[in-house]
């Protein structure tokens, strides 16, 4: 990505858009579509700018974000372990207790349907209260 200086006053949406397009890539088109499918699955979704400018979508709690590497563009779930995914998409980060992340290629095609279910479910999830499976276990 380029080094353009962006005012950290624009409201976090807007430095998405702007870091997206700044790519200038497949990953920027991978990022940007991935976006409008986690919008489209929870309209009321928040979008913020964390750790060093990591988009982040949030509804009670983080859902996702959604990190660019040169190879892949990885989208990592909070609480992917305690999701449900029928559709296998979680693919990378499977040996942790509470995160599971879905690492696109470029060229890669992704179940559309599956990844939107997947967002409602994470959002239902946040919502509910409930705490994953590992927090549980360090209760206990």
């Amino acid at each position: 990505m380029k080094n353009t200086e962006v005012s950290q006053d624009l409201p976090a949406p807007e430095l998405i858009s702007r870091k997206i397009a700044e790519m200038g890539d497949w990953r920027g088109d991978t990022l940007a579509r991935m976006r409008k499918l986690i919008q489209q699955a929870d309209p009321e979704v928040v979008e913020e700018l964390k750790w060093m400018g990591t988009p982040v979508w949030s509804h009670d709690g983080i859902i996702c974000t959604g990190e660019t590497y040169k190879g892949k563009v990885k989208l990592t779930f909070a609480k992917g372990a305690s999701l449900k995914d029928p559709a296998r998409l979680f693919n990378s980060s499977l040996d942790g207790n509470v995160r599971r992340a879905i690492d696109i290629l470029e060229g890669e095609a992704l179940d559309e349907a599956a990844f939107k279910a997947l967002v409602k479910e994470a959002v239902a999830l946040n919502s509910s209260g409930k705490k994953s499976k590992a927090a549980k276990k360090a209760k206990t």
